[in-house]
């Protein structure tokens, strides 16, 4: 499997394809980054250094990937944190192209935006441009509870609202949705869930939940999850597996005492995933 991943890039610590590229490859996954912005660390720290990478260079980079007559052997296209406004055309044009170099490619975007603690932390423009222009015209979209809200115009924040909210953005084009940070009232104490969803149904995976603000842990997420989903076709395997993965990451990360993701130190759980949670069909 080949995934063009377009995404921002940090030099300390794991977001973006810092955070995506890695458990990809150890999962036997060709990566081909390409950067949205070059920083020097992410920007939770509140301090950063570098450059947002105009959208003309992120295109160019395109170009000469292009260029090499390969765009035919992607089988996914994956976008995350988009940086400025033009690139959501860069993107969508990008999905185009490799699709019609090979039609059974697939085009995953992760929408992010913010989450529920934060609020939006991105420009703008740009939830408005994830929701109008981009989201209609992927595959598979893995927006957490919060940026599956905004997409959809609701308030997710139960199982009932949540799942309607699914449908509501399946309607958008995409035919498979992963829910991540999923809390609801009614969920068992000290827990998170994740919910997926395409034509064959929808599941439920529930795991503890750990103190620790792990930046970079969703982009981990989409990746692994959109690998499985394109590999094996099955939503719930695809949650089981991500689900476990992203456990032993998190878990080893706060075991660590380290702010960073241990993202390297963790690479067992991504290749051989102790699969100890089950998801449970919901539909």
């Amino acid at each position: 499997m080949k995934i063009l991943s377009i995404q921002s890039a940090v030099a300390y610590g794991h977001v973006g394809n810092s955070a995506a590229v890695f458990p990809l490859q150890r999962i036997g996954v060709e990566v081909l980054p390409v950067y949205t912005v070059n920083f020097s660390n992410h920007t939770g720290y509140g301090a950063w250094r570098g450059p947002m990478i105009a959208p003309e260079d992120v295109r160019a980079v395109i170009a000469g990937i292009e260029e090499r007559g390969v765009l035919g052997d992607i089988d996914v296209v994956l976008s995350g944190y988009q940086g400025s406004e033009g690139i959501a055309d860069v993107v969508v044009e990008a999905v185009a192209k490799v699709k019609a170099a090979n039609p059974g490619a697939i085009y995953a975007c992760d929408p992010v935006m913010g989450n529920a603690k934060s609020g939006c932390f991105v420009a703008p423009a740009i939830p408005v441009l994830l929701r109008d222009r981009v989201v209609t015209v992927a595959d598979l979209i893995t927006p957490n509870q919060f940026e599956l809200g905004y997409l959809t115009g609701t308030d997710p924040h139960n199982l009932a609202s949540t799942l309607d909210a699914v449908e509501r953005a399946r309607a958008l084009g995409p035919r498979a949705v992963l829910v991540t940070s999923v809390e609801r009232p009614d969920a068992e104490p000290g827990t998170i869930e994740m919910i997926a969803a395409d034509d064959e149904g929808a599941w439920i995976v529930s795991t503890p939940l750990l103190p620790l603000k792990a930046n970079g842990s969703g982009d981990v997420t989409a990746a692994l999850f959109t690998a499985h989903y394109r590999a094996t076709g099955s939503a719930a395997d695809a949650l089981a597996r991500t689900a476990s993965s992203v456990f032993g990451l998190i878990e080893q990360t706060l075991a660590s005492g380290d702010r960073e993701l241990q993202l390297v130190q963790a690479q067992e759980h991504y290749a051989h995933p102790r699969m100890e949670f089950e998801p449970r069909r919901l539909r």
